[in-house]
C-alpha cells in the first residue's frame, strides 16, 4: 500500500504522455507526407515550411493561455477541454480541398495539443521531487518521443498503400483514444495537496507571467529554447524527408525507415541525459557544450557524407540533442518555487514558437537555394547549424541565474 500514491501518479503521467505522443506524431507528419501534399497541392519549398510551421506557431502561441488554464483549472481540465480540436483539425485535414483547408486543420491541431508537453513538466514539477525532475522529464520526452515512430515506416506504409488523408484520419483514431485515457485515469489532487490548483484572478495570472520578463536570465534562456529543440523538428519534422530522397534517391518508405532509425535514437537521448544530469552548479556548462557540439555536426551534415556518412552524423546529432532536457531542468531551478509552473510554460512557448520560427527561416534558405541552383538540403543544414550556434551564444553571454539558495 506505501507505493500505491506513487503507482497513481505513474498511471496519471502516463495518460498525460499519451496526448504529448500524439503531439510528437503530428508536429513531424511533414517529414512524411511533403512528397504527397507537394504532388496535390503543388507546394513550394516555402509552402511547405509554411503548412509544418502553422502547427507550431498555434502551440507554441497558445503556451501562455494553456500555462493560464492549467493554473486556474488544472492539468486534467485544461487537456479535456483542449485536446478535441487537435481531433477535429487532423479529421479537417484528412478532408481538406485546398491548401488553405488544410493549414486551418494544422492550427486546430497546433491548439489542440498546445497543453500537451506542458501539463507533464508541470504535473512533474509539482508531483515529483527537484531531484528528480530531470530523470522523469527524460523518461516522459523519451515515452512521448515514440509519437514519432508512427510518422516514420508506418505512416510511409499508410501513405503509399492508401494517401496522406488515411495519416490524418489514423492519427485522429488515436488521439480520441488519448483523450479518454486522460479522461479515465487523470485526476485533480484535492484542495491544499501537492499541485492542487490555485485560486486566482485572469490578471493576477498574466501579472504573474509578466514578472518572468524582471529577471536579467529569462531572456538568455528563451533564446536557446526557441532554437535547440526547433533545430531537431524542423530536420526530423520537416527536411529529413526531402534530404533522403533528393540527396540519396531513396523512396518515400526508405526515408520513413531512417525516420525511424533517427527517432529511435533521439528517444535514448533525454533519459540518458536526465540520468547524467551533474546539477545546479555545472548544468548550464554541459548545455553550451552540447549545444555547440550539436551546431558543429549539422555543419558536418550540410557537406553530405555519402548516404552512411549522412547517417552516422544524424545518429550522432539525435543522441547529442537530448541535452534539451537538461534545459528543463535549468529552468526548474532558475525560479522560485511559486513560479516553476508559469516558467516551464514560457519556456514551452519560446520552444514552439522558435519551431515555426525556424522552420519559416529554412524554407526561405530551401527557397534561396533552389532560386541560386544550389543544393537545397546544404543550405537547409547550414542555416540550422547557424540558428543553433547563435542561439547557443545568447545563452552562455547574456545573464546567468543567481547560484543555488540566492533566489
Amino acid at each position: 500500500m506505501s507505493n500505491s500514491p506513487e503507482r497513481q501518479r505513474w498511471k496519471m503521467l502516463l495518460a498525460l504522455t499519451c496526448a504529448f505522443a500524439l503531439s510528437q506524431a503530428y508536429r513531424t507528419v511533414a517529414a512524411i507526407m511533403a512528397p504527397s501534399l507537394q504532388q496535390d497541392f503543388g507546394l513550394s519549398a516555402q509552402g511547405l515550411g509554411l503548412f509544418s510551421g502553422m502547427f507550431h506557431l498555434a502551440f507554441g502561441g497558445l503556451q501562455l493561455a494553456m500555462g493560464i488554464g492549467v493554473d486556474m483549472h488544472g492539468v486534467r481540465r485544461t487537456v479535456l477541454a483542449a485536446f478535441p480540436l487537435a481531433i477535429a483539425g487532423a479529421l479537417l485535414s484528412a478532408m481538406a480541398p485546398g491548401f488553405g483547408t488544410l493549414l486551418l486543420g494544422q492550427a486546430l491541431i497546433g491548439i489542440g495539443c498546445a497543453p500537451a508537453f506542458l501539463v507533464c513538466t508541470v504535473f512533474i514539477a509539482r508531483q515529483f521531487p527537484p531531484h528528480r525532475f530531470a530523470s522523469v522529464s527524460g523518461l516522459v520526452l523519451a515515452i512521448g518521443g515514440m509519437g514519432m515512430l508512427l510518422t516514420g515506416t508506418p505512416l510511409a506504409w499508410l501513405i503509399e498503400a492508401w494517401s496522406w488523408r488515411a495519416g490524418f484520419l489514423a492519427l485522429a483514431l488515436l488521439s480520441v483514444l488519448a483523450w479518454l485515457a486522460v479522461l479515465r485515469w487523470v485526476r485533480e489532487p484535492a484542495a491544499g495537496q501537492a499541485g492542487s490548483v490555485r485560486r486566482e484572478t485572469l490578471g493576477g495570472a498574466l501579472r504573474g507571467f509578466a514578472q518572468l520578463f524582471t529577471f536579467p536570465h529569462t531572456w538568455g534562456i528563451l533564446a536557446l529554447g526557441a532554437v535547440s529543440y526547433a533545430s531537431f523538428v524542423t530536420l526530423r519534422g520537416l527536411w529529413l524527408g526531402p534530404m533522403m530522397v533528393e540527396r540519396h534517391g531513396l523512396s518515400l518508405v526508405e526515408a520513413g525507415n531512417v525516420a525511424v532509425l533517427v527517432t529511435v535514437v533521439a528517444l535514448v537521448g533525454p533519459p540518458l541525459f536526465g540520468r547524467l544530469d551533474p546539477g545546479e552548479r555545472t548544468r548550464r556548462r554541459w548545455i553550451v557544450g552540447y549545444g555547440l557540439a550539436s551546431a558543429a555536426l549539422f555543419a558536418v551534415a550540410a557537406f553530405g557524407l555519402g548516404l552512411a556518412g549522412d547517417l552516422a552524423v544524424l545518429v550522432v546529432l539525435s543522441l547529442v540533442l537530448g541535452f534539451m532536457v537538461l534545459q528543463y531542468a535549468d529552468v526548474r531551478s532558475a525560479y522560485p518555487m511559486a513560479m516553476t509552473g508559469r516558467a516551464l510554460s514560457l519556456f514551452t512557448m519560446s520552444m514552439f514558437l522558435g519551431v515555426a520560427l525556424v522552420q519559416w527561416l529554412t524554407g526561405l534558405a530551401a527557397g534561396a537555394a533552389q532560386a541560386a541552383g544550389l543544393p537545397i538540403p546544404a543550405v537547409v543544414l547550414g542555416a540550422l547549424a547557424a540558428i543553433l550556434a547563435a542561439g547557443v551564444a545568447a545563452f552562455a553571454w547574456l545573464p546567468r541565474p543567481p547560484r543555488p539558495g540566492q533566489h
